[in-house]
């Protein structure tokens, strides 16, 4: 078996990478050889998961104009990350972390997706206002699908 280098920059730079986009894990693969950076997580509990049920069915959320789509380009959008479920709110019965018309900070908590029973919070990248959210809670979302406005 050959003998596996390693590249510590590489390493390094991809971890800068999972800090700047909020990632939870890169796995690469080049042929026999696999790589895979991951950050820490903070497990939840199970809760969130049931939320899908619990939602009132006449919640929907405030401002929801038109389809993601027409905010795919907006200068503001926050864009999902990954594939998974997205929730508004940190655990059933709690309130949002934000709401259209907050005024947020730049690395203030959005919204968590969840993917493989891991919750990834979505941090904002900028200061400024909430004026559009654009998924509602407990919603499958795909990845670099737009999630809400801040500008």
């Amino acid at each position: 078996m050959a003998k596996f280098e390693m590249d510590t920059e590489f390493v390094r730079k991809l971890a800068q990478i999972l800090h700047e986009t909020d990632l939870g894990e890169i796995e690469l693969a080049d042929g026999d050889r696999r790589i895979r950076v991951a950050r820490p997580t903070v497990t939840v509990a199970a809760a969130p998961v049931m939320a899908a049920a619990a939602a009132p069915a006449g919640a929907t959320p405030a401002a929801t104009a038109g389809p993601a789509g027409d905010f795919a380009k907006h200068p503001g959008v926050v864009k999902s990350p990954m594939v998974g479920t997205a929730y508004l709110a940190p655990e059933p019965g709690k309130p949002n972390f934000v709401s259209v018309g907050d005024e947020v900070t730049a690395g203030q908590t959005l919204l968590i997706i969840e993917a493989m029973k891991t919750f990834n919070p979505i941090k904002a990248r900028k200061a400024g206002k909430v004026t559009r959210v654009l998924v509602e809670n407990a919603q499958p979302v795909e990845y670099d699908e737009p999630l809400l406005v801040v500008e």
